[in-house]
């Protein structure tokens, strides 16, 4: 957690960011009146200067001394990280927060507008910064060269989206036609009009003018993705140096060492609870009363992150027959079937996601893992 509880941060403010226009709101101490400003201003500069000009304004009108600590929050969407970079620039104590650690009413039907949220948000800030840990939670906010290098693994998933939803709807498009399995030249042959249907006749002439123009897709992001792993060389170095060391490990491969270095070794975890709640690893019990049952994982965090630990799960059982993890592994489901091993291997994952954030931050190499023999 990032938090400013200091007892000399005397206002609190909290920006309720939309597209069309930042609604400011500031609060002194628990009983002054919540003091609100509209920003509209039609780009990003004008609208920061009227910002720190509000932050001066609210200032003399909420009396708050100038020796006294001020505080700017907002919730994290569309503006990103530069704003808070940016009032940080100015000297400013600023904080990204976590949008969905903030309480509302659980009525069916509730009042929801801009002056109304920026005013909770700005009371639950209040509480933040004189003590009440549990009013908010905040985002851990990435220095500019980790933000730039998770890019890179963002947009190879977008372009292997694409390439595989291009080819997925061509081959079904030419099933239905009685085409299957595609022979090796398909590609050429769809284009040289040479597939024939089931029946021994030509694709029809709309479909198969619709399958070149998705080819057309579908190479265009094969290209994109040749011309992206051109662009590793400019990852940032610390990155770089993560997904060097786990790629030394054995079961883990330069995808997976990219996706981990740049969307989750980024940050800086204080303990294993930490490492697994990020990624959304841990039981969510539901005690209450006499009822007690375990509602399974949280699930919370970038579920591309979660799926790529329980894929590499899997490859660490069979590549790291010797490590403790998979020893475990084995004797928790010895006697059990498939559906046992598939619940496990999300504890696997999630005993992984731990050991590897220990071996980048101590070098602690996982007990029994090996090394990949250029290597050892």
């Amino acid at each position: 957690m990032t938090a400013i509880q200091n007892p000399v941060c005397q206002m609190a403010m909290a920006i309720e960011i939309s597209a069309a226009k930042w609604i400011v709101a500031s609060m002194a101490n628990s009983a002054s009146k919540i003091r609100r400003k509209s920003l509209d201003q039609r780009d990003a500069a004008a609208r920061f200067e009227a910002l720190l000009v509000e932050i001066a304004a609210a200032r003399k009108h909420l009396h708050v001394p100038e020796m006294a600590r001020v505080l700017v929050a907002y919730e994290a969407g569309q503006e990103g990280f530069w704003l808070v970079r940016a009032l940080r620039g100015h000297g400013i104590a600023a904080e990204v927060i976590d949008p969905v650690s903030l309480p509302v009413d659980r009525r069916a039907r509730r009042v929801k507008t801009d002056r109304v949220d920026a005013e909770a948000l700005t009371a639950a800030l209040w509480r933040y910064v004189t003590g009440d840990l549990r009013a908010l939670r905040m985002v851990r906010v990435p220095d500019e060269a980790s933000e730039d290098s998770r890019e890179w693994q963002r947009e190879r998933d977008r372009l292997e989206r694409e390439r595989r939803a291009c080819t997925d709807r061509i081959g079904k498009k030419l099933r239905t036609q009685g085409i299957w399995p595609l022979p090796t030249t398909w590609r050429a042959d769809l284009r040289a009009d040479r597939l024939r249907v089931f029946s021994g006749k030509p694709l029809p002439a709309m479909l198969s003018a619709i399958l070149c123009i998705e080819l057309d897709r579908l190479e265009a992001a094969e290209a994109k993705l040749n011309e992206l792993q051109d662009k590793l060389s400019l990852l940032d170095p610390a990155a770089q140096a993560r997904i060097d060391a786990l790629a030394q490990l054995r079961a883990v491969g330069p995808v997976g060492a990219r996706g981990l270095a740049t969307l989750l070794f980024w940050r800086q975890f204080n303990n294993r609870r930490q490492v697994g709640a990020c990624v959304g690893l841990v039981g969510t019990p539901y005690d209450s009363g006499t009822m007690r049952q375990d509602q399974g994982i949280s699930k919370a965090g970038d579920p591309k992150l979660r799926a790529l630990l329980v894929e590499m799960a899997w490859m660490w059982l069979r590549y790291q027959p010797g490590s403790v993890i998979s020893t475990w592994f084995a004797q928790r489901t010895q006697g059990g079937g498939k559906r046992a091993r598939r619940v496990m291997i999300v504890a696997v994952a999630r005993k992984l996601a731990i050991a590897l954030w220990r071996y980048l931050k101590h070098g602690e190499v996982p007990q029994g893992a090996q090394l990949k023999a250029c290597a050892a």
